[in-house]
């Protein structure tokens, strides 16, 4: 088995513990609130409530991504262990961090020659980022050499679908996705937009639904259009959410009853600190594998 490790960044949206049992490494990106910065590390520096509550009663949020000099001395923790390194980057439709990923991999291995770093985009986010992680590590557990999970990985990261509603528009608001005249229109309509992630792994608004039962239907129904097998589905479901754990529960309540093929009981995540900042409370995410994203 060749000897390297897999790791991406804690915007993967996973609980610690989740990563550690499969042995997924991740750096940390940061962020502050009410200028006071905090890493994001999976809700042990503040509690994910504690976050949000904070949000709710109007802390200002502001994220950094993982330096260069972070990312270097992350990668040699590794490479003096004599391992290589699959690291896998939050999208860069969002963010600009596999930059910094690449200028740090391009030193660190100049330091350890004969040592390799692959860095690969994900063109994806929070817990759909995750579950690509988890797939890797299977590869890995099967006897995957780097190499081929690397290919694996680029032939299959677009069959990741994101999709993910908001019942609160404040932070759109607030981080200027829309304006202040239609967060007021659609906070008085109660409407919940629904986005997803495209072929560049941006976020793309797809539609303004009316009443949060209804837009739990709707993103159920955009899972059994584009999943694979449609309702025969039988890939891994994960969900994440932003304090609003029984949104969450009523999405994976829907996903477990119209797909029974399902591998195991839909897996709900929190979504982090850093991704949290731009989303605020109020937001549910919906994973799955299915036909290529396209724009």
């Amino acid at each position: 088995m060749d000897n390297y490790v897999i790791s991406c960044c804690s915007t993967a949206d996973l609980a610690k513990e989740h990563f550690e049992r499969r042995n997924i490494h991740y750096v940390c990106f940061h962020y502050a609130l009410d200028g006071k910065e905090y890493p994001d590390d999976m809700g042990q520096s503040m509690s994910f409530s504690d976050f949000y509550a904070a949000m709710r009663a109007g802390a200002e949020t502001k994220t950094s991504q993982v330096n260069i000099s972070e990312y270097l001395e992350y990668f040699k923790t590794f490479l003096s262990r004599g391992q290589d390194i699959l690291h896998v980057t939050l999208s860069s439709g969002i963010s600009g961090t596999i930059n910094s990923a690449r200028s740090a991999a391009a030193i660190a291995t100049e330091q350890f020659p004969g040592r390799k770093i692959v860095i690969l985009d994900s063109l994806g986010a929070s817990s759909g980022y995750g579950l690509m992680m988890d797939n890797l590590a299977d590869l890995r557990d099967q006897g995957v050499s780097l190499e081929d999970a690397r290919d694996w990985l680029e032939a299959n990261k677009l069959r990741l679908h994101h999709w993910f509603f908001s019942t609160d528009l404040t932070y759109y608001v607030k981080g200027g996705r829309i304006s202040k005249s239609a967060g007021m229109i659609g906070g008085l309509l109660d409407i919940c937009p629904l986005l997803n992630m495209d072929a560049q792994g941006h976020l793309v608004p797809r539609a303004k639904v009316r009443k949060k039962s209804k837009v739990i239907r709707e993103i159920v129904d955009r899972m059994e259009k584009f999943a694979d097998s449609g309702l025969g589905y039988n890939g891994k479901c994960y969900i994440s959410n932003s304090d609003c754990n029984q949104d969450a529960e009523a999405v994976a309540a829907s996903v477990e009853e119209r797909f029974p093929n399902l591998d195991g009981k839909v897996l709900i995540n929190q979504v982090g600190t850093t991704i949290g900042s731009h989303t605020g409370p109020g937001t549910v995410a919906l994973f799955f594998w299915g036909e290529p994203r396209t724009d």
